[in-house]
């Protein structure tokens, strides 16, 4: 049974879009979570901007003759029906169990997608049509592009359930962030502690690069010891 889409809270959208993806796998690596970073996962256009949204999760197994047709994509359970399902501001995460060969979207897919004001698409696999894709506007990060339609090696079968993609565990709602290193999963439960830790890690570390750059030694000050963890609280009261 699928899930029902959850909006994204603005104050959370707003604080991670100023956090990179390399801090968050920090912070969740401190808080026990390793497996976080979404495998074959890549801004396929030039990056622009940090992209902060909830998961809408779309999953293919492996493609079978008699369900993996042309025909598939008028069915009821077809990626053209997921993507009527998806709100405004979702992250559309495919899972494609990395398949290469077979494209999950085209430009048409993409351009609807576009036009039901989707944040993104994310998957381990591949789309075709790429420079249509691309001529859309919607940012995509996968692994590249083939020509081969999807049923040419994968079978859709449902949105809105757990999925594996890039070898991490992504259920609905849960909270992804794009930029330029790929793409990194908040788990819904922890979101309020990571967004906490993840804006106090950037600003320490703001303050750390300004010491860098003022010539101050690593040691000591990567990560701060006593001396420099007092300096930099002194610091943070006076920016208030």
């Amino acid at each position: 049974m699928s899930v029902d889409a959850l909006p994204i809270e603005p104050k959370i959208k707003q604080a991670l879009e100023g956090v990179t993806t390399a801090t968050l796998t920090t912070v969740l690596l401190k808080k026990g979570l390793r497996n976080v970073w979404l495998r074959g996962a890549f801004p396929l256009a030039p990056f622009t901007k940090r992209i902060v949204g909830r998961a809408f999760t779309l999953r293919f197994v492996p493609a079978r003759e008699d369900l993996a047709t042309p025909a598939s994509w008028s069915s009821p359970i077809s990626t053209r029906a997921a993507i009527e399902a998806m709100p405004e501001g979702a992250i559309a995460v495919v899972d494609a169990m990395g398949v290469s060969d077979a494209g999950i979207f085209g430009d048409i897919l993409c351009a609807r997608m576009k036009k039901r004001g989707v944040s993104a698409l994310v998957s381990d696999g591949v789309v075709r049509d790429l420079e249509g894709v691309l001529g859309t506007g919607l940012p995509v990060w996968a692994n590249g592009g083939a020509a081969p339609p999807s049923v040419a090696g994968l079978t859709f079968v449902g949105w809105q359930e757990p999925v594996g993609c890039g070898g991490v565990a992504v259920f609905p709602n849960d909270y992804i962030v794009l930029d330029r290193d790929g793409a990194v999963l908040i788990p819904a439960d922890l979101i309020n502690d990571v967004v906490e830790a993840s804006v106090e890690q950037e600003r320490m570390e703001g303050w750390i690069m300004s010491e860098v750059e003022a010539g101050t030694p690593l040691p000591g000050l990567y990560p701060p010891n006593e001396q420099n963890l007092a300096r930099y609280k002194a610091w943070r009261a006076e920016q208030g």
